[in-house]
This record gives structure tokens, C-alpha cells and sequence, in this order.
């Protein structure tokens, strides 16, 4: 994922939303942005291109977009709930953004939460610990063939295929 050629792709009323977000916490813009790329790059080394599709390696990239997201804003507010409250904002509004079937989407949300409740247990773990913690929840994530499935797994990361 590109993140300037996803932003060219936003309609206006879009943009807006994203602009009202960023609007009211601008010194998080790049950070934000930093922490996107990093996950984008972390996802690839790990698993290729398979983090695209809709399995445990997505699962993953969610979670640890919001980790990554929430340890950036935490350098600034020196607080947990408003590093969380921040990271919820910004993936939350991708969510919305980004064209989705609703199984995918719930799927989304579920993993960027799961992502968020992860986020005080590894804050003070080394980069390195943080991703082979989280790989391991990756691998015990749980498949999916229905939304109302999801709301059954609410301590693990879930899935809804396995990636080709």
C-alpha cells in the first residue's frame, strides 16, 4: 500500500474527514504516517505479500499497525489511553475510508483492537520482542467465515481465509 497514491484516491468529502483528524493533532501527521510505512515494511519482510490477503499475516499487519501507531503517539502524550484513543481514531477512519466487504471490514476493526489492547502489554518491549509476540498471536489467529464469529474471539487476532 501506497500511502500518498491511497490519499490521491480519496474523494473530497474523504479528504476532508482525514484532514479533520490530522487538523486537530498535526505534530502526528508523520509520525503517523512513519509508523505506517514501517508496518507496511515489517509485513513485507515477514510475509511477502501474503499480508495483503485476508489471513493471519493481515491479521498481523493490523495489529501492529496499531501498536506501531499508538507507541508514535505515546512519544508525545506520555499516556496510554490517549495513544490508544489516538491510534482507534486513525485506523478507525482508514476503515471507513477504505472499500471493503463487511466481513473483511469487521475483520479489520477486530484485528486493529486487538492491535490497540496489545499495545501497554509490549510498550516496553524491545522492537524485536514486540513482532515476535505479536507473530505468535498471528499464528494462533482464529478463522472466520461469518461476521457474528468474530465477536466470539475477543482476546485473539482472527482471519477469515488463509492466504494463497
Amino acid at each position: 500500500m501506497n500511502v500518498l497514491k491511497r490519499i490521491r484516491q480519496l474523494s473530497v468529502k474523504q479528504l476532508w474527514h482525514l484532514s479533520v483528524v490530522f487538523i486537530k493533532q498535526p505534530f502526528l501527521v508523520f509520525p503517523t504516517l512513519n509508523a505506517t510505512k514501517k508496518t507496511m515494511q515489517i509485513s513485507s519482510d515477514l510475509y511477502g505479500k501474503a499480508h495483503h490477503k485476508n489471513g493471519p499475516s493481515n491479521a498481523f499487519r493490523h495489529a501492529l499497525w496499531n501498536i506501531l501507531i499508538a507507541k508514535t503517539a505515546f512519544k508525545k502524550f506520555q499516556n496510554v489511553e490517549k495513544s490508544i484513543d489516538w491510534a482507534q481514531k486513525v485506523t478507525d477512519l482508514h476503515e471507513k475510508l477504505a472499500p471493503n466487504s463487511s466481513i473483511e471490514t469487521a475483520m479489520d476493526l477486530h484485528n486493529n483492537e486487538m492491535g490497540r489492547r496489545f499495545f501497554e502489554e509490549v510498550l516496553d518491549l524491545s522492537e524485536e520482542k514486540m513482532i515476535n509476540l505479536l507473530q505468535k498471536r498471528a499464528e494462533n489467529a482464529q478463522k472466520v467465515a461469518k461476521t457474528s464469529e468474530i465477536e466470539v474471539f475477543k482476546k485473539e487476532l482472527v482471519f477469515i481465509k488463509k492466504p494463497l
